[in-house]
């Protein structure tokens, strides 16, 4: 963790969450406050927001009212004009794009939700997390109301188990949030093991470091009062780049549970030989084939890479000239489909995506000694003359013609 923390560049995502927060908080509270407005629970959102400025202290009470006072300029403008709701809206969703390009980072996953699943997933996420959290919070103090409860705190051993209990929920749901994020965000499918592991770790973290920055700010004082009024912005600031940090470094514990087989590489640049290349994209161009004849369900990247037992990350730099080849094409939830039909696709193709030029190459072609033209001129030919018009289905069928 220490060494994905500085080779992974998390600081300075990290520091980059802190900047859209600074622009983005205001709005997304708006949009929260006035959702749960119409629920009726508009009220239970400031204490939320006193727990999670605890660590500040006197600063965090200070901080909160500030916001407050901001968000409720903010609906009252809202209300006399539509396209304030629009950029609010827009502002939201710009703070949710960020947070998933940091955990897409975090998971090697190189291509983000596209608009359409943005604006849907993103949206019902920010309307109705809000109304679920705040509903949780109200049924548990409500049972801690009850007859039955109050009863069974008169009982010594069941009083301060609940007492306990009572003490442990709020983190349990900062863990359960911390989960939910590790789970949801990232564009790719996550087990709900890890992202429930990811979820702890980062839960602890935050509880630990929320005990150690309320003591550094108490400690600091002085310190502090050299900012005057300014203090409160550099308090809030710190804690809110310790947040995000955190959060990413839970994310990069839930990725770690998911593929341990990426623990020794981190964030090292993978480099692969030309036929290691070829044999991927076979590969992949076959499982890929074999499924849409089989009419079964379609794959993913990851899938992909638990069946060859290679890193995702291998997988998609050799699916991404695929795609350039018009030989492989995603659909809007990432799942991966022959670009056309596979009884049309010939291995030579498959090969020339991998060693051919391709649009995405920045260089595609170099000015080669004539030696070398009549080299790979020759090599060309011998592949042709070898594979024939042989496509992929040949490839799938090859094993049940020799069995």
């Amino acid at each position: 963790m220490l060494r994905d923390s500085i080779a992974g560049n998390l600081p300075m995502r990290a520091m980059g969450l802190v900047y859209i927060t600074i622009l983005s908080i205001v709005p997304l509270l708006a949009i929260s406050f006035s959702v749960l407005r119409g629920f009726g629970f508009h009220k239970q959102m400031e204490p939320l927001l006193y727990e999670f400025l605890a660590p500040l202290g006197d600063k965090g009470v200070e901080l909160t009212n500030q916001v407050v006072g901001f968000v409720d300029n903010v609906q009252g403008y809202v209300g006399a004009a539509i396209g304030a709701m629009v950029l609010l809206i827009y502002t939201t969703l710009s703070m949710a794009e960020k947070v998933e390009d940091s955990l897409n980072f975090v998971w090697r996953v190189e291509r983000s939700r596209n608009l359409a699943r943005r604006l849907s997933e993103f949206l019902s996420v920010i309307l109705l997390g809000p109304v679920v959290m705040v509903t949780a919070i109200s049924l548990i103090a409500a049972a801690e109301s009850t007859t039955v409860v109050r009863e069974l705190r008169g009982i010594e051993a069941i009083g301060q188990t609940l007492l306990f209990a009572g003490k442990l929920v709020p983190y349990l749901i900062v863990v359960a949030g911390f989960s939910f994020v590790y789970w949801f965000l990232p564009n790719t499918r996550v087990r709900l093991g890890a992202a429930l592991v990811g979820g702890l770790a980062g839960g602890m973290l935050w509880a630990a470091c929320g005990t150690l920055f309320a003591a550094f700010v108490v400690n600091s004082v002085r310190t502090m009062s050299i900012y005057a009024t300014f203090a409160v912005v550099i308090i809030a600031l710190i804690w809110l780049y310790l947040c995000w940090l955190i959060l990413l470094v839970g994310a990069q514990v839930a990725f770690y549970v998911q593929h341990p087989e990426h623990l020794r590489l981190g964030f090292r640049r993978v480099t692969l030989g030309g036929r290691r290349r070829e044999e991927i994209a076979l590969s992949l161009m076959s499982l890929i084939a074999a499924r849409f004849r089989d009419g079964t369900q379609r794959l993913q990247m990851q899938d992909v890479a638990d069946e060859l037992a290679l890193p995702s990350l291998v997988i998609g730099a050799v699916g991404q000239r695929l795609e350039s080849a018009g030989l492989l094409t995603r659909t809007q939830k990432d799942e991966l489909l022959p670009g056309r039909d596979p009884g049309q696709i010939r291995l030579r193709d498959v090969l020339d995506a991998v060693r051919e030029p391709q649009m995405m190459d920045v260089f595609p072609e170099g000015n080669w000694p004539a030696g070398v033209r009549r080299i790979a001129t020759q090599v060309s030919g011998a592949i042709e003359q070898s594979l024939g018009g042989q496509s992929l289905y040949d490839i799938i069928d090859a094993p049940r013609a020799e069995t």
